[in-house]
């Protein structure tokens, strides 16, 4: 899908001017939140001041998609969001479970090497109160992947692969938005603090993030820039971890395996767009 803006827009294009409004926004709330030392389950003040952070990526891409004064550009940003039509019924698959087969194929890599594999404390909670999993889907719907989707790949990504390649866009955001998470690691009370700052549970974190940043961009660019596409994408692979949670080699052979199905990806749909040319045509931005 090819989409123009007008002259007008251009200077709210800049996926750079993006990035630093995010990051302002963002961490005047979560620095403040790390340096109180106040653990996140003892004050629900900081509880709201930690999850207004969270809503950096998506505010900035509002804010500058409306500054645009463009129809356009406003009618195409939401629909993106909202249009389930956009995603062809193969790729829901590859979105529901290709994180789950990474998963699933660590865990068990780990237990034929005499490891554990996966825990299943928390799935198997469920599974005597299936009830409780609908609010906390819903939960990790809404605080992660929603309000960081509507900015990372429908803002930013465009723009950055108006002016590189979708690889080099891809690993460009993908550094962007793990950097992104750094305070994230100092508020008590957190996932990202309970890895460890510069344990290697971070770096895993870290490294992951840069990587399946390709897998987003494939999909994404595979199903008519779909940001729809990527909120769900983003949801799986949050809840797949919140339910399954893998031994420390498990950890290290999912990453790996998450490193293999991003080179087989650009090996086999190309650097230049992760989709096939003909299907895809690219975005222009003026």
């Amino acid at each position: 899908m090819e989409t123009k803006h007008n002259s007008s827009c251009s200077r709210y294009s800049s996926p750079w001017a993006y990035f630093v409004l995010v990051f302002v926004f963002s961490w005047i709330f979560t620095i403040p939140a790390a340096l109180s030392g106040v653990n996140l389950t003892e004050s629900p003040l900081l509880i709201v001041v930690y999850a207004l952070g969270g809503l950096g990526p998506g505010v900035a891409a509002i804010l500058l998609t409306y500054f645009s004064r463009d129809p356009v550009v406003w009618r195409d940003y939401w629909s993106r969001i909202v249009d389930f039509k956009r995603i062809p019924l193969r790729w829901y698959g590859v979105i529901f479970l290709l994180v789950p087969a990474i998963t699933a194929t660590a865990a068990l890599m780990d237990w034929f090497l005499g490891g554990r594999g996966i825990e299943l404390e928390m799935a198997g909670r469920f599974l005597q109160q299936p009830l409780l999993i609908l609010p906390l889907a819903l939960f990790y719907l809404i605080f992660g992947p929603l309000p960081e989707e509507i900015g990372w790949r429908g803002y930013a990504l465009d723009r950055l692969q108006a002016r590189s390649s979708a690889l080099t866009s891809s690993l460009i955001l993908g550094v962007v938005w793990a950097l992104w998470h750094l305070p994230q690691f100092l508020v008590k009370g957190t996932y990202q603090e309970s890895l460890g700052f510069g344990s290697r549970s971070f770096w895993i974190f870290m490294l992951n993030i840069m990587v399946i940043s390709i897998l987003y961009t494939w999909i994404y660019n595979n199903t008519g820039r779909s940001t729809l596409s990527a909120i769900l994408f983003h949801f799986v692979v949050n809840f797949t971890g919140e339910l399954f949670a893998l031994s420390a080699r498990a950890e290290v052979l999912s990453f790996g395996l998450t490193v293999l199905a991003a080179v087989l990806i650009v090996a086999t749909w190309g650097a230049e767009r992760l989709a096939y040319q003909e299907d895809n045509p690219p975005m222009t931005i003026s």
